[in-house]
């Protein structure tokens, strides 16, 4: 495959080139555009506390820049790398990933796009899942699979320590301080600065915190059609840890208070659920992906909606667990001054 060039941008990361003469990039236009600020238009947040990393709230999730069911290469290896990058033109200076999207594609593409890494680029992974085939989840967390998922994670991304490492899901049958423990022994080693888990329950997740560990974040199922993680929010945001919501557009379209918001915003709902989220609380960063340009552009645009829809977004739940006629109020555009 043939690379597009990499220049610095404007904001300080990279800027896509396209490659002149490749077949491959015809269907390519110019990156559409971004809105002035960009992802740093969502603030930042700091991840750990001793030598914190420091990281724009618009971050990027990279298991879609993989093929169908997050297996095997993407349709368009090459649109994938130039969603990448982007993204990280437009100020985005955080990607979520983890070894068993593709298994392992999603990290050699981020290599492939960015490396070498401009500065302030936080990489996270995660580990502790088996791939037996497309859209196949199984836990594994064995302290020996864990230990090997990383160090692949440090091959394939080029990086002698990963920033921020992820327990990418409890193994009921591998006892939690086990694979915790695994972690802290990498970052003991210096092949992890910072330790987050993934996908735990409020129980767990004090577990965890009760062996001495250090959460740096929690990366949990979370979007305005889904609280279920609600109190795990608030307990990020009272005790400094980073939330990152997976899924965080799902269903957005048929909620009406965002419907209705992105209709006088002259915008998409799932844009307005992002808004949404970043208003819920300081301790969100956010990591919509995908493999499109367009929804690239469009996802980091969701940083720059009116101050009106971004203040803190009230803590309402509803038995369907939706917003409810309260939470409307946090989508009002902003007054015309």
């Amino acid at each position: 495959m043939t690379n597009a060039g990499i220049s610095r941008g404007a904001c300080g990361g990279m800027k896509a080139e396209m490659p002149a003469g490749d077949p491959s990039m015809a269907a390519f236009r110019v990156p559409p555009p971004v809105t002035v600020g960009g992802a740093a238009a969502a603030g930042t947040v700091t991840i750990g506390r001793d030598g914190g990393l420091v990281v724009n709230r618009m971050g990027f999730g990279a298991m879609r820049i993989t093929g169908p069911g997050a297996w095997g290469p993407p349709p368009d290896r090459t649109r994938s790398v130039m969603a990448l990058r982007v993204a990280v033109d437009a100020g985005v200076n955080f990607i979520d990933t983890a070894d068993s999207y593709g298994p392992g594609v999603s990290e050699e593409i981020i290599a492939e796009a960015l490396f070498p890494y401009p500065d302030g680029l936080v990489l996270a992974t995660k580990g502790g899942l088996a791939r037996p085939g497309p859209d196949q989840w199984v836990p594994d967390g064995r302290p020996e699979r864990l230990r090997e998922c990383c160090e692949g994670s440090l091959r394939r991304l080029r990086l002698e320590q990963i920033p921020l490492y992820q327990l990418h899901r409890p193994d009921p049958a591998v006892p939690l301080a086990e694979s915790v423990g695994a972690l802290a022994e990498l970052q003991r080693e210096g092949k992890i600065r910072h330790i987050g888990v993934s996908n735990v329950s409020q129980e767990q997740l004090r577990a965890i915190r009760g062996l001495g560990v250090e959460v740096a974040s929690v990366q949990n199922r979370y979007n305005a059609a889904d609280r279920g993680s609600e109190e795990i929010v608030d307990l990020c945001e009272a005790d400094g840890m980073v939330f990152l919501p997976w899924a965080p557009m799902h269903e957005a379209a048929r909620l009406a208070p965002m419907a209705e918001a992105a209709r006088r915003l002259g915008t998409a709902p799932e844009q307005v659920a992002l808004a949404w989220l970043l208003g819920r609380s300081p301790q969100i960063l956010v990591i919509p992906g995908s493999g499109s340009l367009e929804h690239v552009a469009a996802n980091i645009n969701a940083a720059t909606l009116p101050l009106a829809l971004r203040r803190r977004a009230p803590r309402v739940r509803s038995e369907a667990s939706e917003p409810t006629e309260a939470a409307a109020l946090a989508f009002a555009p902003a007054p015309k001054l």
